[in-house]
């Protein structure tokens, strides 16, 4: 008997289902991305939303995130905004579907500065060839609903072998 492969994003999107609204839950989906992916969690985001093509992710103000002029650094901003187009993209996908990030492409409009809210949305591909290419943008809004970051991933999509 075959095992059935499963993508990291439909175990993500399976995960997020089942916690999502229990006592606690959106709390261990985010230590249990900061475990998964150690890079991304080191900016401490937290999950406030996720379902197939769109995600919602906040970044809270924390010092550790900063630069020398007390705004949220350039990379953390890359980070977060990766980390949501990911999740937008990745847990809408089929479950023999994987993806990698190949480009990511970051635009600084203004300081961003307080607890910023990252939001990708995208309409999920047809795969039909061995490797598909797609772009996912994340916006990233301050307090203020000013949009401070848009950040372009380039996902290679491919079926797991």
């Amino acid at each position: 008997m075959t095992k059935k492969l499963e993508s990291a994003g439909e175990q993500l999107f399976r995960l997020w289902q089942n916690l999502a609204n229990k006592p606690a839950g959106k709390w261990l989906f985010n230590r249990i991305i900061a475990w998964k992916i150690p890079y991304s969690g080191s900016i401490k985001a937290q999950v406030l939303e996720l379902s197939a093509g769109k995600s919602k992710v906040r970044l809270p103000f924390r010092k550790a995130n900063t630069n020398h002029l007390n705004s949220v650094h350039a990379l953390a901003l890359s980070n977060l905004g990766e980390l949501s187009s990911g999740l937008a993209m990745l847990c809408g996908l089929p479950g023999n579907i994987r993806g990698i990030p190949t480009r990511i492409d970051t635009e600084y409009l203004k300081k961003a500065r307080g607890h910023l809210t990252a939001i990708a949305e995208v309409t999920l591909p047809e795969i039909s060839d061995d490797k598909t290419e797609h772009w996912v943008q994340a916006n990233i809004y301050d307090q203020q609903q000013d949009l401070v970051t848009t950040v372009k991933v380039r996902w290679v999509l491919s079926p797991i072998e």
